[in-house]
């Protein structure tokens, strides 16, 4: 680019100083004054009536300048410009006379050298009294001056001239004759500015046009830079060479020219570069294009930036000397988009394999997605014969969405075609909104029973369910959470009940038995203390039972304090008092459901009485159009909305804190179930009667808790300084009183007594007394429905419940500088017991609970303890059922009895436990996780690999107790028990999982378990990886169980290279 040199002002450049003259000053009154008496004195002392040589002088210059004025009074104006915009003389100055090129009047201004890169640009000459120390001495260089770029006055352009003056713009339009007209410069061959530096020296060969730079040199010029030991830039032709230097001791080349052409990197051996037609050759040179390396003998880049290459080779892994790659001897380039060879083979290790192909295209698309084809995966099944799987298209329209079209195909055995299966997958992203990613499967196998064994630990025949088709969905929909915005969220888990039993070998997948979804949205209204969610949820067995909540709403309103609804300010209660109006507080909330569930339960009644139309089993129903009517009617909906009212909280001395609160509900149901006594079929018939009906009940509590602290203080060094206990006791009251018995209320149940039922109508009087199994029994018209029948009964319970904790205060060894040498450490996190009291349980119910008691700890971090156990106070029958009396009236007599209990423990340690854990990328690619398909179970352990860790371990053990309520007679031990006593511990199990670092690059990941009640493994599973650089081996084992088998696999790591791999596998359902 020219550049311009000269003293700059902020108006532009600074005009050349001129030499102050009598004829430019302008006197003012004390100049006037000194003048006319320095005339009067010169007057006296010439000649009387002479005129003086000063005065003839003065009245001559008067007179030239008056002419000058009158001349340019008279001058034609320029046509097309206001008069007014000429510049007028003003008295007392001088006008330099009219230049070429100049408007007459203006002030003068030194000339502007420009001086260019380029020898045959024109160069001006120097300002005055400026040496001309930049003019080019260099022969055959221009030294013209700079032609006038003043137009003629009648207004014709200059070929080559540019108008630059807008003074002469006319409501935005050039008047004719404008006078101010630049020629415009021509475009030199350099663009911009070359900055270039060397550590050692910098050689200019004037004559040649040359310059060298030695020892870590750099040339920038615009978007690219050459980094090399030794760049030679010839101004001359425009080209930079770059190469490096040979050690003499290693012998070996270092300072490698480095060339980054708008954001292209290359690394060579040689490198030649025009910076003029942006052409280049490099010789063994090397680029990244996407996840691959891209290496040739020669390569040439074209102006277009497209690349040539000979004798090239492609690899993903990022050592100088690769552990393999694709060879072919023509190779092209697009940066951003692909690399297409010629035909190619497999080198690993320097060894040429015969794998290869005809042609070679990999895509390296700038953004981190692109459309392209997904190559299959080839293998072969026991059952299944040979298939190409995971085979399809990738569609990448734009940056928010992705989708992924892939199939499958089995050839089958003999004359059984093995099926085909089909997979569409969506994944879309919209930054700071939302992502999410759905996903649909359908697979046919034409097969039935290809598996029947015993499951482990079952003791009962698998058989593979005979269904041929199957599908499954998932769908998950994650919002970015904003305030005042609504919230829309997904996770949907749906298909065939046997969709997982054929096609998947994941355990936990397999073993699962329920699945469910949902879809919700939700959302705070601006400026309102109301909230709403609206959900469907579904959930799935696979036995076949669904069940559908469409719609679940909910409306609440936050807690509201009714004295800001007056106008009432803190503190402004009167006698009340600040502390008890202000604690008032009023919340609601609202709950509307409906389910639908292709099952209908088992009609029976309590105590064996007859019914009917009653069955002992479900009925299930068929998803279908025809059977709409059906699952509709069988339908479950109803609402329930709730009143909350909290009346503060108040202290009952130093120590107490007493929390009263009362709460209203309602609940509506649109129908209702009565029953009546048949006397022809002797049963009861249960009639469904459609209508609003309400029932509403409330309730009050009352808390009173405290909080108890017993501390332990040791004077001296001793390692544990305190101990502290903690007790939380808290006693609750709560009363709800019976509405079934007060006239005022809807009854919420039946009562036949005697002949007569609830309405007065008088039974067969033929039906013996003993044949009135129904009399005084009472029978509940909201049963099995959603939200029960409330205030059915009248509550008056008390419950008790304390919490204790233990902490240590102990000397921290590892503070060294005094600021905290104390640290706290929890010996029992948790002991809490809990009871309760029932005052108004009807009849034989038990009206006090079972004691329960909770214990959990963690020592040192790495132990954690927990346990539970229910104590009951009443004793049982022959039978093992409970009955309602103590166990302190028995004989021998005590008071509490182990009805259940459960016992966990987990040790887990490493070495670096304690310690932030380092960051490791997956080693594997999703493409080659052969867990994803369906080749082999998952490996839990592939996204966790850190070989930081030399090793892990946790230990888990498990245990549960539970009393028998049924009489373990000979019988009952034959069917489920051999004949032989039932463990005392139904639950008795042992674990271990954990990793250990073999070597550098290779781990074993284990997870084994052992049932120590039923002296079995459950379901083991023994993993390996082992990193080869830019090369992975994994392999799973699994050496019992349904999915028994393993896998193994080696592969490139690069997704780009995900078909480069060796599978094999074999598994049980394969067998």
């Amino acid at each position: 680019m020219p550049a311009r040199f000269g003293l700059r002002s902020e108006a532009g450049f600074r005009p050349a100083p001129r030499r102050l003259t009598a004829a430019r000053l302008r006197p003012g009154v004390l100049g006037c004054v000194f003048l006319l008496l320095f005339g009067l004195v010169g007057s006296a002392g010439g000649q009387a009536g002479q005129p003086t040589p000063k005065k003839v002088q003065r009245k001559a210059k008067i007179q030239a300048r008056k002419a000058r004025a009158k001349a340019i009074r008279q001058a034609p104006t320029t046509p097309g410009v206001d008069s007014s915009t000429v510049a007028t003389p003003r008295r007392g100055t001088t006008v330099a006379p009219a230049k070429p090129g100049q408007r007459p009047g203006s002030a003068p201004t030194p000339p502007v050298r420009n001086i260019s890169a380029d020898p045959r640009d024109p160069v001006g000459p120097p300002p005055p009294g400026v040496r001309n120390a930049g003019q080019s001495r260099v022969p055959g260089a221009s030294h013209k001056p700079v032609p006038d770029t003043l137009a003629p006055r009648g207004g014709a352009r200059l070929p080559g001239v540019v108008p630059t003056d807008t003074s002469g713009l006319v409501n935005g339009v050039r008047a004719a004759g404008d006078s101010l007209q630049v020629a415009a410069k021509p475009k030199g061959q350099i663009q911009t500015t070359i900055n270039y530096t060397a550590k050692d020296s910098i050689q200019f060969d004037v004559t040649k046009k040359v310059a060298r730079l030695y020892e870590n040199a750099s040339v920038v010029y615009g978007q690219t830079d050459l980094k090399a030991a030794l760049i030679t830039v010839n101004y001359g032709n425009n080209t930079m060479q770059a190469e490096g230097r040979q050690d003499t001791v290693g012998n070996k080349l270092k300072g490698t020219p480095i060339l980054n052409d708008n954001g292209q990197k290359y690394q060579a051996r040689s490198i030649a570069y025009n910076f003029k037609s942006k052409k280049a050759k490099v010789t063994e040179a090397v680029t990244q294009q996407g996840e691959g390396y891209v290496g040739a003998q020669v390569i040439k880049r074209l102006p277009s930036g497209d690349i040539n290459g000979l004798m090239g080779r492609y690899t993903t892994c990022n050592l100088e000397h690769p552990h393999f790659y694709i060879q072919a001897k023509k190779m092209k380039m697009i940066p951003g988009d692909k690399v297409v060879t010629g035909p190619f083979n497999l080198v690993i290790g320097d060894v040429p394999t015969p794998l290869g192909f005809l042609f070679g295209f990999f895509p390296t698309p700038k953004r981190s997605r692109g459309s392209g084809v997904i190559i299959p995966t080839f293998g072969q099944a026991a059952d299944r014969g040979y298939f190409l799987t995971n085979g399809g298209y990738y569609f990448a329209p734009n940056d928010y969405i992705g989708v992924r079209l892939t199939g499958d195909i089995y050839a089958g055995n003999a004359d059984t075609f093995g099926g085909w299966g089909a997979t569409a997958d969506v994944g879309y992203l919209k930054r700071y909104t939302y992502q999410g990613n759905f996903n649909f499967r359908f697979s046919t196998r034409p097969s039935n029973q290809i598996l029947a064994q015993d499951a482990v630990g079952v003791g009962q025949t698998y058989i593979r369910p005979p269904a041929a088709n199957s599908f499954w969905i998932t769908w998950s929909h994650t919002p970015v959470p904003k305030p005042g915005g609504g919230r829309f969220s997904a996770s949907v888990n749906a298909g065939t009940s046997s969709y997982n039993q054929i096609n998947s070998l994941d355990a936990r997948r397999y073993l699962s038995t329920q699945f469910s979804s949902s879809i919700s949205y939700s959302k705070q209204i601006r400026n309102s203390p109301i909230n709403y969610d609206i959900r469907l949820s579904q959930s799935q067995g696979t036995d076949g039972r669904m069940t559908f909540t469409l719609p679940d709403i909910s409306v609440g309103v936050a807690r509201q304090y009714p004295y800001q609804w007056f106008g009432i300010k803190p503190g402004q209660g009167g006698r009340l008092g600040a502390a008890t109006y202000e604690q008032f507080t009023i919340s609601y909330n609202l709950t509307a459901r409906n389910e639908v569930s292709n099952v209908i339960g088992a009609r029976t009644l309590a105590n064996g009485l007859p019914l009917l139309g009653g069955t002992n089993t479900d009925t299930r129903i068929p998803f279908s159009f025809a059977t709409l009517g059906r699952l509709l009617k069988n339908s479950n909906n109803g609402a329930q909305h709730q009143f909350g009212i909290g009346l503060g909280s108040y202290n009952l001395g130093p120590h107490f804190k007493f929390s009263p609160s009362v709460s209203y509900s309602e609940v509506w149901y649109s129908k209702s179930l009565r029953y009546r006594y048949s006397p022809v079929a002797q049963a009861v018939r249960i009639d469904t009667t459609y209508n609003f009906y309400r029932l509403n009940t409330y309730s009050a509590a009352a808390s009173l808790n405290t909080t108890i602290y017993g501390t332990v203080v040791r004077r001296g060094t001793h390692k544990i300084q305190a101990l502290r206990h903690k007790m939380t006791p808290s006693l609750n009251y709560t009363y709800a009183p019976n509405l079934r018995t007060n006239d005022r209320f809807p009854l919420g149940s039946t009562v036949l007594q005697g002949y007569r039922d609830q309405f007065g109508r008088v039974l067969d009087p033929n039906i013996a007394a003993d044949q009135l199994l129904l009399n005084n029994y009472t029978f509940d018209n909201y049963q099995s429905f959603l939200y029960g029948t409330p205030g059915g009964t009248a509550q008056s319970q008390i419950s008790f419940s304390l919490q204790n904790a233990v902490e240590m205060k102990i000397r921290d060894s590892n503070d060294t500088t005094g600021l905290n040498p104390f640290k706290k450490s929890n010996l029992i996190e948790g002991l809490d017991f809990t009871i309760g009291y029932n005052f108004n349980a009807p009849g034989d119910t038990l009206k006090l609970s079972p004691l329960g008691v909770n214990f959990r700890t963690q020592i040192a971090k790495k132990l954690n303890l927990n346990s539970n156990a229910s104590f009951s106070p009443y004793q049982r029958d022959a039978t093992g059922r409970i009955i309602n009396k103590y166990l302190f009236e028995a004989d021998p007599r005590r008071l509490l009895r182990l009805a259940s209990a459960s016992f966990g423990a987990t040790y887990s340690f490493n070495p670096a436990t304690g310690k932030k854990k380092s960051t490791i990328p997956r080693a594997v690619a999703p493409a080659n996780d052969p867990t994803l398909g369906t080749v082999g179970p998952p490996n839990y352990y592939a996204d966790y690999v850190d070989f930081d860790i030399p090793w892990e371990l946790a230990l888990t053990y498990a245990a549960g107790y539970t009393t028998n309520t049924v009489p373990l007679t000979q019988a009952y031990l034959d069917a489920n028990y051999q004949g032989k006593r039932p463990p005392i511990l139904a639950l008795n199990t042992v674990g271990v999982t954990g990793s250990v670092k073999l070597t550098e690059n290779l781990r074993l990941s284990y997870n084994l378990g052992y049932d120590i009640t039923n002296q079995s493994i459950t379901y083991p599973n023994i993993t390996f990886f082992r990193d080869l650089h830019c090369w992975q081996i994994n392999g799973t084992w699994i050496p019992f169980g349904i999915t028994k088998g393993y896998n193994f696999t080696i592969a490139a790591k690069s997704s780009l290279l995900q078909d480069l791999k060796i599978n094999r596998n074999r598994y049980a359902q394969y067998q």
